[in-house]
């Protein structure tokens, strides 16, 4: 049996955001020891056809860890070790803040979900682009999520998402910005166009390369359209579909779907899936999957939806640190399977 699935019961018998701080902690204390080298032995999976080259970047594999795991830039190196091809941290806001109270994170078993309505709680910019220019840099792609301080007026955003940016690029292989946070406040009137517009002309004007920019699942159809004429307007260079949903299919049978905040996991899984594909009809521009992928079945559906690589989160908590490497030996045997010599003939061939 897996050692995780072993461990998982005695986790899960803690609230939530304490098993992530243990784990984290338990991480952290195993980088840079020998600890470190005996997981990339074991959890890597080294083979050029899940190599991929995307917004300019070199990745070993398409599997990724999304922002809000390592939301102070302090486990690049070890989420490198368990197998990830790049790791995206923060969000990151230009003041550190608390978050919301606790408890604002939930777990629906059941569902294989999470509910969270953390609130961006963040060291701030200074502190974690200090940290990430002076600390070891893993070999895959760290990019950082940039968010809105919350003490931040809307009408002064363009502004706010500058000063992180400049704090954080020296350390940043590529920046997102994260306007589609639906546990703070005033992220709702940053996707409108007109705000778009100004925060990313800003940071086009900063000479931020690579830059994304992460949409919300809640969006309609017009909005996502409106947003991807901004991103060609301004020639970004890639978008990540999606962040959590406030919505609740009617299919979550945990009584936490009743608590407020951002869904993820499976129960969003078909719908993440079907905005990619959506993207990728009207857009050439590189798409990040997000949205439930826990298996290599679920990862290889996004990329031939249109997605060249995916990130998780909610995943790694219910299926733990093998994840990447499960995901990336199975996505070998699904090319295999389908004829293709490599990830990136896969991209967009269901569409």
């Amino acid at each position: 049996m897996n050692p995780y699935h072993l461990a998982k019961p005695l986790l899960f018998s803690l609230p939530p955001e304490t098993a992530h701080q243990s784990i984290h902690s338990l991480l952290q204390s195993a980088r840079g020891t020998p600890v470190e080298s005996a997981l990339e032995r074991r959890y890597r999976v080294d083979d050029s056809r899940l190599s991929t080259t995307v917004f300019g970047l070199d990745s070993p594999n398409p599997v990724g860890v999304a922002a809000g795991f390592d939301k102070n830039a302090e486990l690049p190196t070890m989420l490198a070790a368990l197998g990830f091809g790049h790791v995206e941290v923060g969000g990151v806001t230009a003041k550190p803040q608390p978050g919301n109270p606790r408890p604002r994170m939930f777990r629906l078993p059941e569902d294989g979900a999470l509910i969270n309505r953390m609130g961006l709680n963040n060291e701030g910019a200074d502190v974690i682009g200090e940290r990430l220019s002076e600390g070891p840099h893993p070999d895959i792609p760290v990019g950082v999520n940039l968010a809105l301080s919350e003490v931040t007026p809307t009408e002064d955003a363009p502004e706010d998402y500058r000063y992180t940016y400049e704090r954080v690029t020296d350390g940043a292989d590529y920046v997102v910005v994260n306007v589609s946070c639906p546990n703070s406040q005033g992220f709702r009137e940053l996707q409108n166009r007109d705000s778009l517009e100004a925060i990313l002309g800003e940071l086009v004007d900063a000479g931020a390369d690579p830059l994304l920019v992460k949409l919300s699942p809640d969006l309609p159809e017009p909005a996502v359209e409106d947003a991807l004429a901004v991103v060609d307007e301004l020639a970004l260079d890639g978008i990540i579909a999606s962040n959590t949903t406030t919505s609740r299919p009617d299919s979550l049978r945990n009584p936490n779907r009743a608590e407020k905040g951002g869904l993820s996991g499976k129960p969003i899984e078909h719908e993440a899936t079907e905005m990619i594909r959506f993207i990728a009809d009207r857009t050439d521009v590189p798409i990040v999957g997000v949205g439930g992928v826990s298996d290599a079945e679920g990862a290889y559906e996004k990329i031939r939806a249109g997605a060249s690589m995916v990130q998780l989160y909610t995943g790694l908590v219910y299926e733990g640190p093998s994840i990447a490497r499960d995901i990336n030996a199975g996505l070998l045997d699904l090319l295999e399977r389908d004829g293709f010599d490599s990830i990136d003939e896969a991209v967009g061939t269901e569409r």
